[in-house]
């Protein structure tokens, strides 16, 4: 990373709500063409170091720069950043065109250029031809694009994303997901994206901020947060995980790396349950008062039986003390 440009850095800010709550001490350099997503549960303070950004809430004391000039004197409309909010945020009363308009109107923009840069944001988010429709004339999905359209035409330099797919159902969300690592791909366009969906943020992600109660658990690549957890949180919080206690450790093992086998293993169970999901088959194996959850093959599963006692070797472990 360190040939990469900086393209936007919080320095050492604190946001202070009136009932205590809040985040502090937020460091955090993000660099050009990167999606950055701040990832944790409801009252985290992803949200928070979100709005601060966009300028949505003043900070309490810190800095925070794109492109390095400061931005926390400026009001929203001044920063070089958009924003794109859970509620799509059109105007029932105008026309996708119209939508789209409006904020190039303000800047004086040429007629004939605000055309062309129009038609060229719909083709990028898959939604030629539908400049004529109205916002309740179109799906959710459909407004997302819209909106997310609306905000690249201001040229951002940085592009700011809070829960934006959270209100539209899962087949449509994973399209959308898809959809932005595109455009992003496309236009080199530095994006910081909040979720609490951490499929989401596997998915979409160059780097993942793993929060918790206002605090950094964890900055790395889906990669490293997923196989190299620091902390029980973060180990709890991405993809499935089985913990073990066991001498006054906890043993973390994800499902795919356990395997079940007749031989002597790690610890022995009875399964209780076995269920296809497609291309791979969850077994849940009782041990003592735990249910392990273990994910294998259809050729293995097709062996098993619930019942049956076996044997689990753990192939891979993490150990937190």
């Amino acid at each position: 990373m360190a040939e990469r440009t900086v393209k936007l850095e919080i320095r050492d800010m604190t946001k202070h709500y009136d009932n205590g709550d809040g985040v502090e001490h937020i460091n955090l350099k993000i660099y050009e063409g990167e999606i950055v997503t701040m990832l944790g549960p409801s009252g985290c303070g992803k949200s928070t170091i979100l709005r601060t950004i966009g300028g949505f809430l003043d900070v309490t004391s810190g800095d925070i720069q794109i492109d390095g000039n400061s931005i926390v004197k400026l009001p929203p409309e001044k920063r070089p950043t958009a924003m794109v909010f859970q509620s799509y945020n059109l105007w029932t009363h105008m026309t996708v065109y119209e939508n789209l308009a409006f904020g190039l109107k303000l800047r004086k923009i040429p007629k004939d250029q605000i055309k062309a840069d129009i038609e060229k944001h719909l083709a990028l988010v898959s939604m030629t031809g539908f400049d004529k429709k109205y916002p309740t004339q179109l799906s959710g999905g459909q407004q997302q694009r819209i909106a997310i359209a609306r905000s690249l035409l201001l040229k951002p330099s940085v592009l700011l994303l809070d829960e934006p797919f959270s209100a539209l159902d899962a087949k449509i969300r994973q399209q959308m997901r898809e959809e932005v690592k595109k455009i992003q791909s496309e236009l080199g366009i530095t994006i910081v994206f909040v979720t609490h969906d951490q499929e989401e943020a596997m998915a979409l992600s160059h780097r993942i901020v793993v929060m918790n109660k206002g605090k950094f658990e964890q900055v790395g690549t889906p990669t490293e947060i997923y196989d190299n957890p620091t902390s029980k949180y973060v180990a709890s919080f991405i993809g499935e995980m089985n913990f073990i206690e066991q001498g006054g450790k906890t043993l973390a093992i994800r499902p795919e790396n356990i395997e079940i086998t007749s031989e002597q293993a790690d610890i022995q169970g009875t399964i209780r349950t076995i269920m296809v999901l497609g291309h791979y088959v969850e077994v849940n194996v009782q041990y003592g008062d735990l249910v392990i959850k273990c994910f294998v093959d259809r050729n293995v599963s097709d062996h098993l039986n619930p019942g049956d006692s076996v044997n689990l070797k753990f192939l891979k472990k993490h150990i937190f003390g």
